[in-house]
């Protein structure tokens, strides 16, 4: 896995992720939300399997 995540990108994904999951497990988004933890996982990782299909980085020095 090479790196396709830069810094920004990795921050919002981590903010996002756990706002979901957070919300989820108050029950205000129901199960849902818990799809947070594969935008926290890939922050983690720094690896977008997404962004690779398309060929797509948001990073400047990968």
């Amino acid at each position: 896995m090479t790196r396709n995540l830069g810094q920004i990108d990795r921050i919002a994904r981590i903010a996002l992720g756990g706002l979901m999951i957070l919300l989820a497990a108050m029950g205000t988004i129901g199960i849902w939300g818990y799809l947070g933890v594969i935008f926290v996982g890939t922050a983690f990782f720094s690896f977008c399997p997404i962004y690779r299909a398309f060929g797509l980085k948001s990073c400047q020095d990968c």
